[in-house]
């Protein structure tokens, strides 16, 4: 079964070629529990004839709600496309109002749900959606009922052949599955993703990963209800990875320590909190220990691939690898090959630091429309440059547009907005998608990512601001959380900036500042803000005249995603931002000289 055209194909081929025992491990009351690929498939086709008992019918709608990744995900994803119908994955913490927009536009008629706190979201808004006939839940959760209940319905086999039926019937142009894209403005978009284009996806991304296949081992915890995370779930199946789903964001450090994969997705937010809790303990130590653990991060801060800093660097290196970096790897495992880097624009010093420790970071590029991998870098062939997002993967075709606009060509880009034709006609023209990025092909072929097209801006004195690259690189102070750039028809930028409230106490009590522990007073603390504008005017440095911050104001409260700041893949709300933050916007405007 080499042709792998539909995404329920996936685990089918994984048993013909790479049969795993534990193809997918969930941790259940403290214990890793194994999902064999015989028993995942078993258990898929269970549902799958549960559902057609329940009379759902080929282009119906089903939902997945789950707050962490976990095996009953992947078996109910693939019942849910045998029989035909298309699943709809919805982010678990978005707002009952957003739950309901989706469901109903959606028309979903079921809906599978985690555990009780997303049962109680849908709960109060389930007699607004007329479509939603019943909810199941993966837990025992009061007054709901348990997906075990369609394992069960689907229990006996005399259906099972309708359920290939319709397998046959599956075409790998159809549609497979609605994404509604968070967004940072408006109502979500229903991204509307064929077989073909998340399949194909997987089989070519599957070329840029430097791994044995059937023998390898992955850490799941991005949200699979993104297609970054799901796309290489079918990828790790189609390799023969067995996956391990984490737990949670917070327990990522111990399940690397207990599961030690080989291979993990990242985005630059987790990667920037590893390397700051790493430098953090790099600064608590003293005498030669510190100075060496220093040196190794100034020289991994020079780092290229491929030797061509010379023997003399590579030399150094090796030795920094085995008296500081290796201490690193542990901490993620010790077995790490490759960790794929998307959603954002990972800083070029991170890329250094973790490629010179040996822990090979490698950052992509996509969009939920593109299912998602346009481009990737990969350590073999030359294929990897720090600044950049790699190569297009295979049939992939990226121009740049004459005003710098990234347009992408292949099997990969969308059939489009559901249920809405104009937005779709907006960004589809001529078959390439318009991706709203700004970007440049460099002469060896590497895309490079500049800026968001929509996100650029002009002040009043008509000079263009890329806010992308000056959050960048304001965000390598320790003291700067978050950062948004402002300045849009304005004399000049200024910056809304969310200190790092965690490490400016630990600094307040190592440098007996005596300053207080509530950020309220700590926003308009002398003390915190000029050593703030120090970090800033060190920064600025690298920046044209018209480019530097010139003013900024401090938020006493952690941006987040549950306050609405960040969408669920950690970008800013730039506009919810700036409402919530208005006064202080006004302050930096209303009162120049």
């Amino acid at each position: 079964m080499d042709n792998v055209k539909r995404l329920f194909d996936f685990p089918y081929y994984q048993l013909e070629k790479y049969p795993q025992e534990d193809a997918l491990v969930s941790k259940v009351n403290g214990q890793w529990i194994k999902t064999s690929t015989q028993e995942y498939i078993d258990k898929a086709n269970a549902i799958s004839r549960g559902l057609i008992r329940l009379g759902v019918q080929p282009n119906d709608k089903v939902a997945i709600i789950s707050m962490t990744n976990r095996t009953e995900w992947n078996i109910c994803d693939i019942g849910i496309l045998q029989t035909g119908a298309q699943d709809v994955p919805i982010y678990p913490t978005i707002s009952e109002d957003d739950y309901e927009y989706v469901l109903n536009h959606s028309e979903s008629k079921y809906c599978f749900v985690s555990c009780d706190e997303v049962f109680q979201k849908i709960s109060n808004i389930k007699a607004n959606v007329p479509s939603l006939i019943e909810v199941y839940c993966f837990e025992d959760v009061a007054n709901c009922k348990n997906w075990n209940e369609v394992l069960d319905l689907g229990k006996d086999e005399s259906n099972q052949d309708e359920v290939d039926k319709r397998k046959e019937a599956v075409d790998e142009d159809d549609l497979a599955t609605l994404i509604y894209t968070s967004g940072t403005t408006g109502k979500p978009k229903g991204v509307m993703l064929s077989h073909k284009n998340i399949s194909s996806n997987a089989i070519a991304s599957a070329k840029r990963l430097p791994i044995e296949m059937g023998k390898t081992k992955s850490l799941s915890f991005l949200p699979v209800c993104h297609i970054y995370e799901r796309m290489l779930l079918y990828m790790y199946q189609y390799c023969g990875v067995s996956i391990h789903f984490a737990e949670s964001l917070e327990t990522i450090s111990d399940n690397l320590k207990e599961i030690k994969p080989e291979v993990m997705t990242a985005v630059p937010r987790l990667l920037e909190k590893v390397y700051d809790k790493i430098y953090a303990k790099g600064a608590d130590l003293t005498g030669v220990k510190k100075k060496l653990f220093f040196w190794a991060i100034e020289l991994g801060l020079d780092y290229e691939p491929y030797g061509q800093n010379g023997w003399w660097y590579e030399t150094k290196l090796k030795l920094a690898r085995k008296l500081i970096f290796s201490k690193w790897q542990e901490a993620l495992g010790g077995n790490l090959q490759a960790i794929a880097s998307g959603s954002a624009a990972l800083q070029p010093r991170l890329a250094r630091v973790f490629n010179a420790a040996d822990i090979p970071v490698m950052e992509g590029y996509g969009l939920t429309e593109t299912s998602p991998v346009v481009s990737v870098n990969d350590m073999r062939n030359r294929g990897f440059k720090i600044g950049t997002v790699g190569k297009p993967i295979e049939n992939t075709e990226v121009k740049i547009a004459e005003d710098g606009e990234i347009l992408v060509k292949g099997p990969q880009v969308m059939q489009g907005y559901y249920k809405e034709p104009e937005k779709t006609a907006e960004v589809l023209k001529n078959g390439y998608f318009h991706t709203g990025d700004i970007g440049e092909i460099d002469s060896e072929g590497f895309l490079k990512i500049t800026d968001r097209k929509k996100e650029m801006f002009k002040t009043s004195g008509g000079k263009y601001i890329a806010p992308q690259l000056l959050e960048n690189s304001m965000k390598q102070s320790r003291f700067i959380e978050q950062i948004m750039v402002v300045g849009e028809g304005e004399k000049m930028p200024a910056a809304l900036i969310q200190p790092a409230w965690e490490f400016i106490s630990d600094w307040n009590k190592k440098k007996n500042k005596g300053l207080s522990n509530d950020p309220k007073e700590l926003v308009n603390n002398d003390i915190l803000r000029a050593r703030i504008q120090k970090e800033i005017d060190t920064y600025n440095e690298r920046f044209g005249k018209w480019e530097k911050i010139k003013k900024f104001e401090l938020t006493p409260d952690v941006w987040s995603i549950d306050a609405g700041h960040l969408t669920p893949t950690m970008k800013m709300k730039r506009k919810v931002i700036k409402e919530k933050y208005m006064d202080l916007y006004n302050k930096i405007y209303d009162h120049q000289s």
